[in-house]
């Protein structure tokens, strides 16, 4: 399936592609392994469409003794047919996880099974309750958001679109950070801020940035377009577009490599790199 020669085909597909493209993998999934038939039935072959599967995913996933599903289904329901961008998103990660991670070879892998969409997709309703005022809903997203992926991003941050969060354990995105189109980014990851101090205070990361596991950018601080940070960095001042950094504290060690490091996702840095 979508692959040849080892490879993925490459997709580049529009909203109603998408949702064919899924429901085809899960039709065939069932016969491959039957005794996931109810939950591929229930998660994706039973909805209309892409926001309604994402819906009902997002109300499995944080219900609680708390909240029910049926709430959680409603508010998710309510945002999709006000804000039909989320569904745009929903795809354009969808695609980012396919395209950029090796262990990606289907699209309803991230949609059924990887904590990373499932919780960016969270934090999209989050953020939607957070836009209309319903701010103390949104802090009860964040936190289920939390328990249940062990990822936490304020409902104020602003995240843009085809963005991968790779197996996303511990991340961590402060309330005035923003993060850019086409970033991605893996596991411990912190956009944090560097003391008590209010207002804005967290990280602006720009477009096609590659953010390696481990990494702590702290501060009010400009990540450049098209940036790298390697893994375990700790990054309190400006990177330039197109750089790598790396260290403790992080300097510039060279350029980018490439002028997508979001999408080509290579972390390998060179000795001559650090002399």
């Amino acid at each position: 399936m979508n692959m040849q020669n080892g490879s993925k085909t490459p997709l580049d597909l529009d909203r109603d592609a998408v949702w064919a493209q899924i429901r085809d993998e899960a039709s065939r999934a069932i016969q491959d392994e039957p005794l996931l038939g109810s939950v591929i039935h229930s998660g994706l072959l039973h909805h209309r469409s892409l926001e309604a599967a994402l819906a009902y995913r997002f109300s499995q996933k944080l219900a609680s003794g708390e909240m029910s599903e049926q709430i959680l289904r409603e508010i998710a329901d309510e945002a999709h047919r006000a804000s039909p961008g989320l569904g745009d998103a929903a795809r354009a990660d969808l695609l980012a996880v396919y395209d950029r991670d090796p262990a990606t070879h289907r699209l309803i892998q991230p949609i059924l099974f990887f904590k990373g969409y499932q919780a960016l997709q969270a934090y999209r309703m989050a953020h939607w309750l957070w836009r209309q005022e319903r701010r103390d809903l949104a802090y009860f997203v964040q936190m289920r958001v939390s328990e249940c992926f062990g990822v936490d991003i304020h409902p104020a941050a602003r995240i843009g679109t085809g963005v991968m969060i790779d197996h996303a354990h511990s991340i961590v995105i402060g309330e005035t950070a923003t993060v850019g189109n086409d970033v991605s980014m893996l596991h411990s990851v912190t956009l944090g801020g560097t003391g008590k101090e209010d207002g804005d205070r967290h990280p602006k990361v720009g477009d096609g940035v590659m953010i390696g596991a481990g990494a702590k950018v702290l501060g009010n601080i400009h990540i450049g377009h098209h940036s790298r940070i390697a893994a375990g960095s700790v990054v309190l001042h400006e990177v330039p577009a197109c750089k790598t950094v790396a260290g403790v504290p992080a300097r510039v060690i060279g350029d980018a490599g490439c002028s997508e490091p979001s999408q080509s996702m290579n972390q390998l840095l060179g000795i001559d790199d650090y002399l």
